[in-house]
């Protein structure tokens, strides 16, 4: 039975080319898109899954709460691990990780040189909470010497091939380390980028800077022991801090922050709002919005299956009528026609896992990604297809096949047109899910055309300082670094550069958060600020605007140890008045000096720039101090001319090899550094115009099923209008009108969601475009246009058809 079932059921595809062909392409392409999105977000949700004992791993993080809003920090004070190890029972081990921003390092092995990023320096307890495979040597004592290293397994492959590098001597930045092992390969979810990894003592820092509740430079993670409730031991720290802590620190140094816990699973995902981050993060808000897309399309892709072959059941009503009439029952009936949606089904989804396969190597290209997509290595996959077939069969092939197996014989026997029954009673079906394909395709365009509005915004704001042209670099070797004076004069030689500037935070780039001090009648109040450490060249360099004041000069010899500059915003929130009115005053900084950490720099404001972004505009302006503090230089910014940037790069490259021949220059384009923040937004603009299309293509399909059923419905009725004298654009404004309607509702009914959705979204970025109402308008007009387009073509087929045929059809 079940054969003759599906035999029939593969002659009435062969027979039926073209409806087989738009179910198939239908169905087909929106399971491709599922396939594919829903291999990313399994992807992402893999992140440190393969940690051994990951449920007991927390990282340590803190809430600030400042005027307008709250931020999250990701790195804190060294004193968390030492205190959560020793006063905390409950807790079983702790490790930092130190904040070094994203610069490279020179690795060197005899006269190979390379540059390397994601170096980690941590505590020698790494291992005991990140219980990492070794591929040669083993985690126990790996970090314990000061000059342990342990490499990526494709970072020791690069200098020392395939073979055990254990014990072999590898330079890190002109230090000698020798290789205690080797991380076995396939990382990648993995939260932590990590090339190799160096022991803290490796670093040297001041035991009694590691004292300091003030200095928020590391990353912490916490061990707890089995059974141990993360919310207890949460709220047990914040009591610490406040009752046992904060009695002990200076007024300056007071906790004004929460400390919380964030379970390991959670730091991949969960963390895209955090700052001062080096974690691999993702966005809960963009997978959760792709799945979404996902069951869109997949739905649309069902509801377009439903509305064809609901219109293609007219051309089928004599043949249910004799099956009737010789004895089929209408169970057997339904089996018939639900064999003949399984059919399509598999025959899509079959196409679907071809053009996965295909497009899946562009995507890991797209998202960075290694996915794969192998049903011989995967049984699971392989299981979730065949699910997916009968499911998706049985779902889009149900009121196809309850419609068909209703029909009366008597009246369909006699009649080419049927109107009752209950093909004739749930209209109301076919339309509603005519109205929910439209809402979803409106919902996708509005939320395309926002992205792609605050993308562009992104890209093109004024960010206050001039980003192009702008070549940048740190600097290497001690005799650089000592005559840092002498390298900038002769960079300004070279022909086509404008200007140079040397320093510590750079737009786009690593900066520093400390506190300075605003001397009051009575007080000293310190405010939490961004530090900048800069050069008598950098406002030129970069093009800053100075609101009021002057600029830092040799020419005043005060300026290196007694002159700061501060942006608008600082003198708002310092208190300080007008711009003008801060000229003079007063401010004191606690100077970066370990050896003297009560030293203060007691200086005045001497000018006033203009606010500009020197981070992403996900954050909102902070107050900026810039002063003059060679000891923190360690950047390059070189300015040079449009129309000579290829030989100016060449002569800076000269001038580099004069004083560190031993170390190759690394450089990148200021302007990369902005482009680089954004490209998770890129990548969120193009795939929803991809999706976006598709689920438009997939919409059409239906609604191109459903204005066939319509002028299949009323071709007599088109028949005798046109004998009485209908133009064609009177019959097709007829075909048309209910359809444009409904794609009106759609639309009334996906705008307040798509404004809910895109104003949350908005949220996240400190800087954004209001939502613009023409985006709605063009939606609704394209939805409109697309759909008129698909109508009509099926609606001039029939104006335009010989009524004699129409009114001779039974």
């Amino acid at each position: 039975m079940l054969k003759n079932y599906f035999l029939v059921a593969y002659r009435n595809l062969i027979r039926h080319k073209g409806f087989s062909f738009l179910n198939i392409a239908g169905l087909a392409l929106g399971l491709t898109a599922c396939l594919l999105i829903g291999l990313f977000v399994h992807d992402e949700l893999q992140f440190d899954k393969f940690v051994p004992h990951g449920e007991q791993i927390y990282r340590v993080y803190t809430q600030h709460t400042k005027s307008e809003a709250s931020e999250i920090h990701s790195s804190v004070s060294p004193m968390f691990a030492t205190t959560l190890k020793q006063e905390f029972p409950e807790v079983e081990q702790t490790t930092r990780i130190l904040m070094t921003g994203t610069s490279l390092s020179l690795l060197e092995v005899g006269e190979k040189k390379i540059y390397v990023e994601n170096g980690l320096i941590t505590d020698s307890t790494f291992f005991n909470i990140f219980e990492l495979p070794f591929k040669y040597g083993s985690a126990a004592h790996a970090l314990d010497a000061p000059e342990a290293v342990v490499l990526a397994e494709d970072v020791a492959n690069n200098f020392f091939g395939n073979v055990n590098p254990v014990g072999k001597e590898l330079k890190i930045n002109k230090s000698s380390f020798q290789v205690t092992g080797v991380l076995r390969g396939g990382l990648s979810k993995f939260h932590l980028k990590a090339n190799y990894l160096i022991p803290m003592a490796a670093a040297e820092l001041p035991a009694q800077r590691m004292k300091n509740w003030g200095w928020q430079q590391f990353y912490t993670y916490v061990k707890l022991r089995p059974g141990t409730n993360a919310k207890e031991t949460e709220a047990k720290l914040q009591d610490y801090l406040m009752q046992k802590v904060q009695p002990t620190l200076s007024e300056d140094d007071k906790i004004t922050f929460k400390t919380y816990l964030q379970p390991l699973h959670t730091v991949h995902l969960y963390s895209a709002g955090f700052k001062y981050d080096s974690a691999v993060t993702g966005n809960i808000t963009y997978v959760k919005a792709l799945g979404f897309i996902a069951v869109f399309i997949l739905l649309i892709a069902g509801f377009n299956f439903v509305n064809l072959a609901t219109a293609k059941s007219m051309q089928r009503a004599k043949e249910v009528g004799i099956r009737k009439t010789i004895g089929a029952s209408k169970q057997q009936l339904m089996l018939q026609f639900l064999s003949e949606t399984l059919l399509l089904t598999l025959v899509s989804v079959v196409l679907a896992t071809v053009l996965t396969a295909l497009l899946l190597p562009s995507l890991n290209s797209f998202t960075g990604k290694s996915m794969e997509f192998n049903l011989l290595t995967n049984p699971a996959l392989l299981a979730l297809l065949v699910v997916l077939t009968v499911v998706v069969g049985l779902l889009a092939g149900f009121y196809p096949a309850l419609v068909l197996s209703s029909f009366q014989p008597v009246k369909v026997l006699k009649s080419a047109v049927v109107t009752d029954g209950i093909f004739g009673r749930v209209q109301w079906l076919r339309h509603g899910l005519i109205v929910v394909q439209f809402a979803l395709s409106v919902f996708l365009i509005v939320c395309a055309l926002v992205v792609f509005k605050q993308v562009s915004y992104l890209h093109n704001k004024d960010l206050g300082f001039n980003r192009d042209q702008i070549m940048f670099f740190p600097m290497r070797g001690d005799n650089m670094n000592k005559q840092y004076e002498a390298f900038k004069n002769e960079l300004q030689q070279v022909p086509g550069v404008v200007s140079a500037s040397i320093g510590y935070g750079f737009p786009g780039d690593q900066v520093a958060g400390d506190g300075i001090i605003v001397p009051g009648s009575g007080e000293r109040k310190e405010h939490s600020v961004t530090q900048l450490m800069v050069d008598y060249d950098y406002l030129r360099t970069l093009g800053l605007q100075l609101v009021t004041g002057r600029d830092f000069t040799k020419e005043q010899s005060t300026d290196k140890d007694h002159a700061f500059i501060i942006n608008e915003t600082a003198v708002k929130e310092l208190g300080l008045g007008t711009p003008q009115q801060a000229l003079g005053r007063k401010l004191e900084w606690k100077v970066w000096n370990d050896k003297n950490p009560d030293s203060l720099k007691v200086g005045q404001v001497i000018g006033v720039v203009k606010d500009f972004h020197y981070k992403s505009l996900y954050d909102r302006l902070e107050p900026a101090v810039l002063q003059i503090f060679p000891d923190a230089y360690w950047k390059v910014a070189v300015k040079m001319k449009g129309n000579s940037i290829g030989s100016s790069v060449d002569g800076v490259k000269q001038v580099w090899g004069k004083f560190s021949p031993e170390s190759p220059i690394e450089y990148r384009f200021l302007d990369q550094n902005f482009d680089d923040m954004y490209k998770a937004e890129d990548k969120l603009k193009t795939l929803l115009w991809i999706f976006t299309g598709v689920a438009i293509f997939v919409g059409c399909l239906g609604l191109f099923g459903l204005a066939t059923y319509a002028a299949e419905r009323r071709k007599k009725e088109i028949g005798i209008r046109k004998v009485l004298g209908a133009s064609v654009g009177n019959i097709v404004s007829l075909l048309s009108k209910e359809f444009l309607v409904l794609v009106l509702v759609a639309a009334l009914i996906a705008f307040p969601a798509a404004w809910l959705a895109m104003s949350r979204w908005l949220q996240d970025f400190a800087y954004r475009i209001d939502l613009p109402l023409w985006a709605f308008v063009a939606a609704g007009l394209l939805a409109a246009a697309v759909a008129f387009l698909t109508v009509g073509y099926q609606a001039l087929r029939a104006a335009t058809a010989n009524p004699v045929n129409n009114l001779r059809s039974n």
